[in-house]
């Protein structure tokens, strides 16, 4: 048999093995379940890690001895700042196993994100070209890698600045914040930073897709500097240190995002000028 035939009869194989709408809808599902065991296994983890992981973690900014606080001190002593003492109370019956399962469930959901991502690619990848697989390359590393940067930056970056602030403005009352109130805050300052840093990977397949290009992104950096302060302000409190200090780094990225985009249509050309040379 021809070389041809056997490619002729393996396409028409591949083809009559495409799933149906019902049966990719079970394997979607099979992909959520698997990802939802990983972030139970370590919500368990850190559900069981009690107490003393829930203080290590989430009250972390609360105490002088924060890295950040020694970090910043050590540069220098006029730059030198520490939050004030405050202490957090439960105000609902059993408030504090409902946030200590949450803390859990956080904690599942960031370093099971991984995981979580490559079950997704897992999902999409059958369904895209050979060379959209090979231009995809390293998407779960890359991304990944992003996600824990925007949530350690938002956590020892966003968030001590950010608690400081909050807990030293005074308008008289007494300072004693929910617990609740404490870890929904926590949880604003760090996972939205994590979703915010995958920004160079949207804009790379915006532009795969031809939606973006490098001169559209740089006409509009003047509106892209506004919606990032718009961003900042929404992701983190009303404090213009802290709005900085998310904006700055997104503005990076944006900035970054350029030049990825630059790249990516530099080789579209490069490659479309290729097949022009190939078959005239």
């Amino acid at each position: 048999m021809a070389l041809d035939q056997i490619d002729v009869d393996k396409l028409e194989e591949e083809k009559g093995k495409e799933m149906s709408f019902l049966e990719h809808l079970e394997e979607l599902r099979w992909h959520i379940v698997r990802s939802g065991i990983a972030v139970v296994l370590f919500g368990v983890l850190a559900f069981i890690g009690g107490e003393k992981f829930f203080d290590f973690i989430m009250n972390g900014p609360r105490k002088p001895d924060f890295w950040t606080y020694q970090l910043i001190c050590s540069i220098s002593e006029t730059l030198c700042f520490s939050p004030p003492k405050f202490e957090l109370q439960a105000v609902q019956f059993g408030e504090e196993f409902l946030v200590h399962f949450k803390f859990a469930l956080l904690i599942g959901l960031t370093l099971g994100f991984p995981y979580i991502f490559w079950e997704f690619w897992r999902f999409i990848r059958p369904g895209l070209y050979p060379h959209e697989k090979k231009a995809a390359r390293g998407v779960v590393l890359v991304c990944s890698i992003l996600f824990v940067t925007g949530v350690l930056f938002g956590y020892f970056i966003v968030s001590p600045f950010a608690v400081t602030f909050l807990a030293g403005y005074n308008l008289g009352a007494v300072n004693m914040p929910s617990i609740s109130s404490y870890v929904n805050y926590m949880t604003m300052f760090t996972l939205p930073a994590g979703v915010v840093f995958e920004l160079p990977v949207v804009i790379y397949f915006l532009t795969k897709i031809g939606l973006v290009t490098p001169s559209f992104l740089k006409s509009y950096r003047r509106h892209a500097f506004i919606v990032i302060l718009i961003l900042a302000a929404i992701i983190t409190p009303p404090d213009v240190i802290t709005q900085f200090l998310i904006g700055i780094p997104l503005y990076f990225l944006y900035e970054v995002s350029i030049i990825i985009s630059k790249r990516v249509i530099a080789k579209q050309e490069k490659k479309e000028a290729l097949e022009e040379k190939i078959n005239p």
